[in-house]
């Protein structure tokens, strides 16, 4: 079964196994273009929703940093918040290419884990209301039920307030089902 799933897909499965975590991949019927979509089609609360948003901040040169910001599918990113907890102040959302580029994934199923680098990740803590909670992986149809803690651990994320809660969906470039 999974030498039949998508390369994305079987990319996520191996970076969560390298970690010693063993994950269960849901295929969706239909793509899911918003974090209400997914919840629809999951049947679960749209604050479950992983919402994994990049950012990117300058570096030398042309260079850019990304960070990968996983957000409840009820709130948005707070910029000003975002530079303070990262220390960069001319922080930017991604454009879509920026997000495909850097994270290895296209939006719609950019998940937290398996990206061709290390990418810095920040996790809104509004995530850990939740026993489950449900993101992409790595595609927009693909996608996997974690708690909280194994989210965080997966991404080697820190867990700071980034959010404006309640928030429209989105705020970055993101994957716009389950996983961002």
């Amino acid at each position: 079964m999974v030498d039949q799933l998508d390369p994305a897909v079987r990319r996520v499965l191996e970076a969560a196994a390298r970690k010693g975590i063993a994950l269960r991949i849901t295929i969706l019927a239909e793509t899911s273009h918003t974090a209400e979509d997914a919840a629809g089609a999951l049947g679960v609360e749209l604050g479950q929703i992983v919402k994994s948003l990049v950012f990117v901040a300058p570096g030398a040169g042309d260079e850019l940093r990304p960070i990968l910001c996983l957000v409840a599918g009820t709130n948005r990113v707070d910029l000003a918040r975002l530079a303070a907890v990262t220390g960069e102040p001319a922080i930017r959302r991604a454009s879509a290419r920026e997000a495909r580029q850097l994270s290895g994934f296209s939006i719609g199923g950019i998940p937290p884990i398996g990206h061709p680098a290390p990418i810095r990740a920040v996790m809104d803590p509004d995530l850990d209301r939740y026993p489950v909670v449900w993101a992409a992986a790595g595609t927009d149809r693909a996608v996997f039920p974690a708690p909280p803690a194994t989210l965080r651990a997966l991404a080697d994320a820190l867990v700071a307030p980034i959010s404006n809660a309640g928030g429209a969906a989105g705020g970055g470039a993101s994957s716009a089902q389950a996983g961002g």
